[in-house]
């Protein structure tokens, strides 16, 4: 269970700081805008200038600069929420979508040091109209391997970011299972409270 965990936390390290770097690559294929984006980050993680402790948080605001432009939040926010995202009103919508974009950045800042040499292998790219995937597997030092499958759909004519399979495992739906479980519990007011307390 605790190699599983482990996996999964790298594939989210992955999906939340790699891809961000895809903004300095020109519209086009899904696959070349995803292997640049992993190759631009891996070589940020992997730059001795940004190991020392003391410029974690230069690193940290670096990529924040650059997974902004690259991930549809409007869209992950939507699905993360599931039924209940047509219940809000459109305020409280978009302030869930900034919360939302607040909580995945909080992930990787505080995962960022998982990073330990891991290699990035792509596999096959499938197009179906404005929604694309993109198979991929990380191997860590050890030999390992996580599938680390990516979901984008075009907005506006770019390709965008807005989900990943890790080990079978989607993201946006297991933040989607956990969101329901509180708002199902107890209610949407405290699903907000714990990601505000998240978030800082």
């Amino acid at each position: 269970m605790h190699r599983k965990i482990r996996l999964i936390e790298i594939g989210i390290l992955i999906f939340t700081l790699c891809v961000g770097w895809a903004r300095f690559t020109q519209a086009g294929e899904p696959q070349d805008l995803v292997r640049t984006a992993v190759d631009k980050a891996v070589q940020i993680l992997k730059d001795p200038k940004l190991q020392p402790a003391d410029k974690k948080k230069e690193r940290i605001d670096r990529l924040r600069e650059a997974v902004n432009p690259i991930f549809d939040y409007q869209e992950m926010a939507k699905r993360a929420l599931g039924t209940h995202w047509r219940r809000r009103t459109p305020a409280e919508q978009e302030e869930f979508v900034i919360l939302f974009r607040d909580f995945l950045e909080g992930i990787y800042s505080d995962k960022i040091d998982l990073y330990g040499g891991e290699k990035v292998l792509f596999g096959r790219q499938t197009v179906d109209e404005d929604f694309a995937q993109v198979e991929s597997t990380i191997i860590n030092p050890k030999g390992e391997e996580i599938a680390v499958n990516y979901k984008l759909r075009r907005v506006n004519g770019k390709w965008k970011v807005y989900d990943a399979v890790v080990e079978n495992i989607s993201i946006i739906n297991n933040y989607r299972s956990q969101f329901d479980r509180v708002i199902s519990g107890s209610s949407y007011q405290e699903l907000v409270k714990r990601l505000r307390e998240k978030v800082g």
